[in-house]
C-alpha cells in the first residue's frame, strides 16, 4: 500500500471515529506543547495559554487534513 493510500485510510478513520480524532489531537498538541516548553519559546507566556494554543493548532491541523 502506498503512503498516499495509507494516509487516506488514516484520515478516513479519523473522520469516522471521534475518539481517534481526540487521540491524534492530544498527541499533536502534546508534541507542540512539549517542544515549546523544552525550547523555552516564550518564558512570559503562561503555560495554560500555551496549552490552549497547542490544542487549537492541533484541531486546525486535523480539521484541515480531514476536509
Amino acid at each position: 500500500m502506498s503512503i498516499e493510500n495509507k494516509l487516506k485510510k488514516v484520515i478516513s478513520e479519523i473522520k469516522k471515529d471521534k475518539e481517534l480524532h481526540e487521540t491524534y489531537k492530544t498527541k499533536i498538541s502534546s508534541a507542540f506543547f512539549d517542544e515549546c516548553v523544552k525550547n523555552q519559546v516564550d518564558d512570559d507566556l503562561p503555560l495554560e495559554l500555551l496549552h490552549k494554543i497547542a490544542n487549537v493548532a492541533a484541531d486546525k491541523l486535523l480539521n484541515d487534513l480531514c476536509v
